[in-house]
């Protein structure tokens, strides 16, 4: 037997009604977690049937995985596999530091996930609301070369922007220099039909 391909893609509100009775079979807040459905990212076969889900909550550079919810048991390793490489890649974009987790799993245990100690809870942020299940994180880049990459992206995008004016200051210099030629070109024509209608004149009067 094959094993199914799976994907994975950011969840849409069409994938609600198969969501919101799985966050209710786990006992999440399905209401809530409905306003909130662009976090989660949705792991479906090549047949398009929603396999799991997970949320991903982003505060102050740091990610927090919640709400992780599954159709077929035997096969949540497999799902979670895919959804935790899509993380990676969102959490790279994001520039994320670290990424949190509540959830017990021992797959989040071998894939880096470790307690936290006080130091380290001292960096969550206020907004990562949890249950009374201890904190798990796993870092991902120190904060000095996240502020580092930042200020490189920053630096990049006021060169950019730099950049952009003056081939903006370069294009009204040229339309300005097409203008006075226009204009020239037109005072220039009129000058001609002037002396030509004086000429004509002239020489009706003298007839």
């Amino acid at each position: 037997m094959s094993t199914p391909q799976l994907q994975v893609r950011r969840a849409t509100i069409d994938d609600l009604p198969k969501l919101t009775p799985l966050w209710r079979e786990e006992n999440l807040p399905a209401d809530d977690l409905e306003k909130r459905f662009k976090e989660f990212q949705v792991v479906e076969d090549d047949r398009g049937e929603v396999l799991g889900a997970i949320g991903l909550e982003i505060a102050d550079q740091q990610g927090r995985l919640h709400s992780e919810i599954f159709t077929r048991p035997e096969q949540a390793d497999v799902a979670r596999q895919k959804l935790w490489e899509r993380v990676q890649i969102l959490a790279n974009n994001f520039g994320l530091v670290r990424i949190w987790i509540q959830v017990d799993a021992p797959f989040w245990h071998v894939n880096g996930f470790t307690t936290a100690d006080g130091d380290v809870l001292k960096k969550l942020p206020a907004t990562f609301a949890g249950d009374p299940h201890p904190w798990r994180f796993v870092q991902l880049r120190e904060e000095a070369g996240a502020r580092q990459s930042l200020d490189k992206e920053f630096a990049m995008f006021k060169e950019a922007e730099r950049e952009r004016t003056q081939q903006m200051f370069r294009q009204a210099r040229v339309l300005k220099i097409v203008a006075f030629v226009i204009a020239g070109a037109v005072l220039v024509l009129i000058g001609v039909f002037a002396l030509k209608f004086f000429a004509f004149r002239s020489n009706r009067m003298n007839q």
